[in-house]
């Protein structure tokens, strides 16, 4: 099948039959590079499937940036608390390279949750995903040094190192711009 259909079944196994009832009504956007998706105070209405570019998850605080996460394809796009709870974002999602996603709309995936128990699940198990994935961040943030985080960052998404300008990695890591730079041209991975 496709990517997207790989993708979800490494989430949960659906049948070909809810793959089709998930993605018939998607529809495509393009986006820019450095147009924001969603912006503080909006509410997500759609969530996206990305079918090419890289997005960021970021906010300002205190005159620093913070990049909580990126998206690329397969992956899912959206601010998971704005969409699932329909309340303003409280952070941008911003594409960082031309982009194209396909999307549907909270209403609809509320209409397909009550059509098809498997999708109902698919979405909680990734709800569950990236609940874990925020716990472990968090845990690595704190728990390790500056070049155990860029190595396991590298063996994650090592195809970022080329897409995504280093100064928003090292942000993401924590990691000082000029310590960054330094494990870049380093450290082996």
């Amino acid at each position: 099948m496709t990517e997207l259909y790989d993708f979800i079944k490494s989430i949960h196994s659906i049948n070909e039959d809810d793959y089709q009832l998930l993605t018939e009504d998607l529809r495509t956007r393009q986006f820019k590079k450095g147009e924001h998706i969603t912006q503080p105070g909006q509410i997500e209405r759609q969530i996206f499937f990305v079918r090419s570019g890289v997005q960021m998850y970021h906010f300002e605080a205190f005159e620093k940036l913070n990049i909580l996460g990126f998206a690329y394809p397969p992956n899912f796009c959206a601010i998971p608390e704005s969409f699932l709870l329909q309340k303003p974002a409280r952070y941008y999602l911003t594409c960082l390279t031309d982009s194209e996603l396909d999307y549907l709309s909270f209403e609809k995936l509320q209409h397909l949750f009550d059509k098809s128990q498997q999708i109902e699940r698919l979405f909680r198990k990734l709800s569950e995903a990236v609940t874990v994935g925020l716990i472990n961040r968090q845990i690595e943030l704190r728990s390790t040094t500056i070049e155990e985080r860029f190595k396991s960052f590298c063996q994650r998404s090592p195809h970022l190192l080329q897409l995504v300008p280093h100064k928003y990695i090292a942000a993401y890591l924590a990691i000082d711009p000029t310590n960054f730079s330094k494990l870049f041209n380093s450290v082996k991975f």
